[in-house]
């Protein structure tokens, strides 16, 4: 039953990614289409009130410097609701003021999509700042990856035409893509019993005469588009495992889905700018080969239970049940972890710091890869980045100058993918290394050994991947928690954003070369094998040292 559920959530995805995938192009290509009918009346005023009329080309840097100002903006404003929302509106329960680190950590990880929470949002939080900071951000940071992928995906599509300009995909993406979904989402959560409300927090008496405070506000909106923008910042601190955030299976599938489907629709919708449906496919399949191989090591190491219970003989006929809710059981929350971890959302219904040594290495890996689906723009962008790639090593092997898309891939190029590359690991390793000899840094482990050099593995590999959920064993709410993970998470998501633009706007200039019948394909079986081997050797030659002094070594102690 647990691999019949994992079948049908999978399969429900894939039947989505072509009609997403086509109303993602039509949103973006600027083309005529019916979505102009339909939302033009609410993006005119806009694009009238910032000056955008003519929605003229911008050139890779000015895209780069537009999105980088507006993230410092939002980054500023947040910064002082969070230091000031003790004194501001909707705040029924009288939450004080945020403390200045964790302000800093909080505003970098919301507007990096990376929503790592050094704090309980019940408590931390005031209404006004879970709205106006938190869900702003959430719309905010999704609808800059994304419009920087489409750029991305213009540079390397388009014959000698602009990456597009940032203020109109900005405002698309909002307009077009996550507001109408959130909407929807957020009435399904509401009709499946996911809170909705402003009242303050509500005082219920307990059979022993108890008082018990009930926290309450507006969860399902929060819901929507933490999931929708691939955020995973929970209004609660349990995050999905609450039952008010995530109180059924059905949910936890719309959860999962919400999360997914657009991160998952992307790779079709490059297919359709490159006039070759086919390289979206074998975007879509590399990704979904690598997903389903996370899957089945976390599925089937959870299911065999922990084997310290088993040699004790103990029954774990259940598998390992330790930190799961039982109304998930383990194959929703196995595919749960790899979901959220793959398209780098950070949610989660239940504790990876209690996942079994091997269950553990799905998240580490998925996050250090970094391209499987990934979260909204992002895991498109470093998979065609390692199509780049392999592209240009396949080309070293037979002689031939390499080729993607028409483009000759060439010194400039390649010294840009390698820096984003090398950038991903060194900012993860470092700071790890780092942690493990200080003290400011170890004081942080709650679980010695092997375990806790996993938990603070886990913690910067969560924040370079602007991922956000945490092994959670980790009392990372210090001032060296977190200036270290906000730095972190400020260097994991843009290095790469930028580098990523400038590869796009290099390949815009190029001369477009015809195929021939010498042209290496992209778009068949071979390469789609060639691309997975490629992320699969760059990944263990950077990272699998760091696994193996964490979960690999925890599990040879234990078995």
């Amino acid at each position: 039953m647990g691999i019949l559920q994992i079948v049908i959530v999978i399969a429900v995805l894939t039947l989505l990614v072509k009609p997403l995938g086509t109303y993602l192009y039509n949103v973006f290509s600027n083309e005529p289409n019916r979505t102009d009918k339909w939302f033009s009346f609410l993006e005119r005023p806009i694009f009238s009130l910032i000056g955008l009329k003519k929605r003229q080309g911008m050139t890779w840097k000015t895209y780069a410097l537009s999105f980088m100002i507006t993230n410092i903006v939002l980054v500023a404003v947040s910064y002082l609701i969070l230091r000031l929302q003790k004194v501001l509106p909707l705040n029924p329960n009288g939450t004080d003021n945020m403390e200045e680190t964790l302000s800093f950590n909080t505003v970098i990880s919301f507007m990096t999509n990376t929503n790592l929470q050094h704090y309980s949002g019940e408590s931390g939080l005031s209404y006004f700042a879970q709205m106006a900071v938190i869900m702003m951000m959430m719309f905010t940071s999704a609808a800059t990856g994304f419009s920087v992928a489409i750029a991305f995906i213009r540079g390397l599509t388009t014959k000698g035409r602009t990456i597009g300009n940032f203020f109109e995909d900005f405002v698309k993406a909002h307009t077009r893509v996550f507001i109408p979904f959130a909407i929807v989402i957020t009435l399904l959560l509401v009709a499946l019993n996911v809170p909705q409300t402003l009242q303050p927090t509500v005082t219920a008496t307990t059979l022993e005469g108890v008082e018990q405070h009930i926290a309450i506000g507006p969860v399902a909106s929060l819901e929507s588009i933490k999931h929708l923008g691939t955020n995973g910042g929970g209004f609660f601190g349990a995050n999905s495992a609450h039952p008010f955030e995530n109180p059924n299976p059905l949910t936890n599938v719309i959860e999962m889905l919400s999360m997914w489907m657009l991160s998952a629709a992307l790779p079709y919708t490059y297919g359709l700018f490159a006039k070759n449906r086919k390289q979206g496919w074998v975007i879509f399949g590399s990704m979904m080969i690598l997903f389903v191989v996370f899957l089945s090591l976390v599925y089937s190491a959870e299911s065999a239970g922990n084997p310290v219970m088993n040699r004790l003989g103990i029954d774990a006929s259940g598998g390992s049940m330790e930190g799961k809710e039982v109304r998930f059981g383990i194959a929703q929350s196995a595919l749960f972890t790899t979901v959220t971890t793959a398209a780098t959302t950070g949610s989660v219904n239940n504790m990876h710091d209690t996942l079994t040594p091997l269950g553990g290495i799905t998240p580490l890996a998925l996050m250090m890869l970094n391209c499987v689906f990934g979260g909204k723009g992002v895991g498109l962008v470093n998979m065609l980045m390692y199509a780049i790639l392999a592209v240009f090593l396949s080309g070293l092997m037979v002689g031939r100058t390499p080729e993607f898309l028409g483009r000759k891939i060439e010194a400039r190029e390649m010294k840009l993918i390698v820096v984003a590359i090398l950038a991903h690991p060194f900012i993860i390793l470092a700071p790890t290394a780092i942690a493990l000899v200080t003290d400011l840094g170890t004081a942080a482990i709650t679980n010695p050994g092997f375990h806790g050099i996993s938990q603070v593995l886990y913690e910067y590999t969560s924040s370079a991947a602007n991922n956000g959920s945490g092994f959670e064993g980790l009392s990372d709410n210090t001032p060296f928690w977190n200036i270290s993970t906000g730095l972190v998470m400020l260097f994991g998501r843009y290095i790469s954003m930028v580098a990523m633009l400038a590869v796009a706007g290099s390949l815009l200039r190029k001369q477009w070369v015809p195929e021939t019948i010498g042209t290496f394909r992209t778009d068949n079986g071979l390469f789609t094998g060639i691309l997975v081997g490629t992320v699969l050797i760059i990944g263990a030659l950077t990272f699998l040292p760091a696994i193996v002094l964490g979960p690999v070594a925890e599990y040879l102690t234990i078995r």
